[in-house]
């Protein structure tokens, strides 16, 4: 595609803003571990809740999102449930508070606290290696690709034919190196400094993109072209919508991408994102922005402003796009082979210097989303494998270096995979479900089980992980007899009703792990119990500490965060669907929606951010 040099001087001013903010500040990060990996505690919880979630604003999730709100309707709202999306919440009303108090730099680390140095904490510690490590490395790899594939399809032809480099290939060695530079040589000092600029002209781009949305559409023509009920927003038994003969690649991909029993599948969603969010967080970079917090205080502030932050832009840009691709899709029909095609005739038919802005925005979502992990898998790397069991004492200034030659191996690895994806697409599916099947029960019986140990964790982690392996063909198994069920087993909610599978033998891994070998002693225990404060299944330990110090105050919040966390889920979905009924005209709707936000936001101002003082 051509671009008008003011498009193009346009983007060549961000590249030069990103690049020269991110290498301004690089210099904070050279004197220790801590300030290179976690910007030595010191950056504040405002700035980490922007840098997070420029993090979570991911450029293929938007397309996503558009893509299945014009197959879906609003409806389609509930479908990231499936993540789950809302397990910031737990995050933010007590999980960041007790990662917090641990004084930890990675996830892997708190393991030892939890679990202590002797073969169980080991196991535990190094499986959270392998897990972290390998989450970044594949997620680099659908980065490269998904970037390539876009900003190929936007800027001028780049390929090099005579060294047999496409322009896909290309732009994403471009766009990945350029991040690259300013993210390991500045540490999370430059990615924060610059993620925060990237989420300013981010929220810029959905500002703009919502508002040229509603203008190209009138409701004329919303109300002749979108088939009854693709507005209602309570999940229906089916989803199947009429559209006319001119339509039908809608009907057809919505069938393909099997979310049309919505409604069958929330409780599922609900049930498995009340376990994958009481697992906690996994160790990616909202961890690590967890771990940089000044305190537990600020980091539960960091996680609530970046659930504000986040989702009143991102469905404002979603929803601009949505409208726009309606507005297009009558004219443009006949040349689509995908729903997915619509977001790039959408980008490339903006006026000029508009069209410069959406494209900055699109690139400052992956670099952003990119740069976040680039500098997680050196933090487990270095600080986790290299520094404890290899080169223990040494100057903090060779970790520093040492932890910038790790993360360029991790990124190019990473790359690596990407220009592999085709071939290794099964695999790759086999690792993230995997891990992320077999994840759940250890991590929600290491914050509430006293008597949990690190073999249980380790066997509770691969038994899940081979459990994922057979979980699918499980399941269609057992429903084949059973007609709703078996129905449903041709849809996503096969996914969701694997996890069941999944999780209860890994969750068998884990009791039978952890009877069968010795406990922690008892002594990480009370340590654990005493500097975490969680609440949960911990009588035992209570009672030592009390009989040893006297009284001890147990945490006995459990109901009140409950309440918090579903008062949050509402309160964020609130923030969701506000700007689809704004963008749809849907007023009515859009008061409600606005009202239950102000709502839940008093009732999380009594019960929740005024309590944080506890949380020290």
């Amino acid at each position: 595609m051509n671009l008008n040099i003011i498009d193009i001087v346009i983007i060549i001013i961000y590249f030069g803003l990103v690049l020269g903010l991110g290498l301004y500040v690089s210099k904070k990060a050279e004197k220790d571990m801590n300030s290179y990996f976690l910007g030595g505690n010191s950056m504040k919880w405002y700035m980490l809740g922007l840098s997070n979630s420029s993090g979570m604003f991911d450029v293929n999730a938007i397309s996503w999102r558009v893509v299945i709100l014009i197959m879906y309707g609003v409806q389609s709202v509930w479908i990231p449930w499936v993540w789950p999306v809302w397990n910031q919440v737990f995050v933010m009303i007590f999980l960041s508070t007790w990662l917090r108090r641990s004084g930890a730099m990675t996830g892997a680390e708190w393991m030892r606290i939890r679990f202590g140095d002797g073969t169980g904490g080991v196991l535990s510690h190094v499986i959270v290696v392998v897990f972290a490590v390998i989450e970044v490395m594949i997620s680099i790899g659908i980065f490269f690709t998904g970037i390539g594939g876009l900003v190929a399809e936007l800027l001028p032809d780049l390929a090099i034919p005579t060294l047999g480099i496409d322009s896909r290939t290309l732009y994403a060695l471009i766009i990945c190196f350029a991040t690259m530079l300013y993210s390991i040589k500045g540490g999370i000092f430059s990615i924060v400094a610059t993620e925060v600029l990237q989420f300013v002209i981010m929220t810029v781009c959905c500002v703009v993109v919502f508002i040229l949305g509603i203008k190209n559409t009138d409701q004329a023509f919303l109300d002749s072209f979108l088939p009854s009920g693709w507005l209602d927003f309570w999940p229906k038994k089916e989803i199947n919508y009429s559209w006319s003969e001119t339509f039908q690649i809608i009907s057809k991909e919505s069938m393909e991408n099997g979310y049309r029993m919505i409604a069958g599948m929330v409780g599922l969603m609900i049930g498995k994102g009340m376990l994958a969010s009481l697992a906690g967080p996994v160790p990616g970079f909202d961890m690590q922005r967890t771990f940089s917090s000044q305190s537990p205080k600020e980091a539960a502030k960091m996680s609530g402003f970046t659930i504000l932050v986040l989702f009143i832009p991102l469905y404002m840009m979603v929803t601009g796009f949505t409208l726009m691709a309606i507005k297009e899709l009558p004219t443009q029909i006949e040349g689509i082979t995908k729903l997915e095609h619509i977001f790039n005739i959408i980008v490339k038919q903006l006026p000029v210097g508009l069209k410069g802005l959406v494209i900055v925005g699109l690139l400052a979502a992956f670099m952003s989303t990119f740069s976040a992990f680039v500098n997680v898998a050196p933090a487990y790397l270095v600080n986790d494998l290299y520094k404890r069991y290899w080169k223990p004492i040494e100057s903090q200034q060779h970790y520093v270096s040492v932890g910038k030659w790790v993360a360029v191996l991790v990124v190019i690895i990473g790359i690596f995979i990407g220009t592999k994806i085709k071939s290794l697409n099964e695999i790759i599916l086999f690792l993230t479900g995997a891990f992320y099947g077999g994840y759940a029960a250890p991590n929600v019986l290491k914050w509430v089980w006293w008597r949990f140990n690190g073999y249980g964790y380790f066997i509770g982690m691969v038994s899940g992980m081979l459990a994922a392996m057979v979980g699918n063909d499980v399941v269609r198994f057992l429903v084949q007899d059973f007609s709703t069920l078996n129905k449903m087993a041709d849809t996503q909610a096969i996914n969701l009703m694997s996890f069941v599978f999944i999780f209860f033998v890994s969750l068998l891994g884990c009791i039978m792990g952890c009877l069968l070998t010795p406990a922690v002693d008892s002594d990480t225990t009370i340590d654990f119990y005493k500097k975490t404060k969680p609440w949960g299944f911990w009588l035992p330990v209570l009672k030592k500490i009390r009989e040893a110090e006297g009284y001890f105050e147990a945490n006995l919040n459990f109901k009140r965060d409950a309440f918090n966390v579903m008062i949050g889920i509402v309160w964020q979905m609130s923030m969701v669907v506000m700007p689809v009924f704004l963008g749809f005209r849907q007023w009515q709707a859009f008061l409600m929606s606005m009202a239950v936000f102000i709502m839940t936001t008093a009732l999380l101002k009594v019960f929740w951010y005024d309590k944080l003082s506890e949380m020290e």
